[in-house]
């Protein structure tokens, strides 16, 4: 069964729900990237009327981590995922729709391999960019993801 847009935004649904009624959806994901969109609506607003910065943390965090569910899912082997670490910059006002983008799917692919082959744990560093809809880059996002073979 293949990772899609529609079946990660039912997976939010049921098991993530804050980030479902925050808006937070994937776009689009393929072997390299993954795709994630959010508007900045009065629901995921924060008191100066910009989007929340745990809003676009969800958002950022998904962009990653559906590649890790995707390529755990094609290795057809029992492993298990965590953020060990994580850190952001914001570099302007979050309003307007904000797209999160992260390309690091073969770093995580290989990671995977890894630990399927070895059973030793591995991490990875994984970046998302949150840019709005003029271009500019309003956030930055990394992810220390860790795997390990069950």
């Amino acid at each position: 069964m293949m990772i899609t847009p529609s079946k990660i935004n039912t997976f939010t649904f049921f098991k993530l729900p804050s980030c479902w009624w925050t808006g937070v959806r994937v776009k689009e994901i393929d072997k390299q990237s993954c795709v994630v969109g959010v508007k900045h609506k009065w629901f995921n607003q924060n008191p100066f009327k910009s989007m929340y910065f745990a809003v676009q943390a969800m958002a950022a965090e998904l962009s990653t981590g559906a590649l890790v569910m995707s390529y755990i899912q094609e290795s057809n082997a029992k492993v298990s995922m965590l953020v060990a670490n994580n850190n952001a910059t914001f570099t302007k006002k979050a309003t307007g729709k904000i797209t999160f983008t992260c390309n690091d799917g073969l770093k995580i692919k290989e990671a995977i391999e890894k630990t399927v082959e070895t059973g030793e744990g591995q991490t990875v560093w994984m970046q998302a960019q949150g840019l709005n809809e003029d271009g500019v880059q309003v956030s930055l996002f990394n992810f220390e993801w860790t795997v390990k073979r069950k």
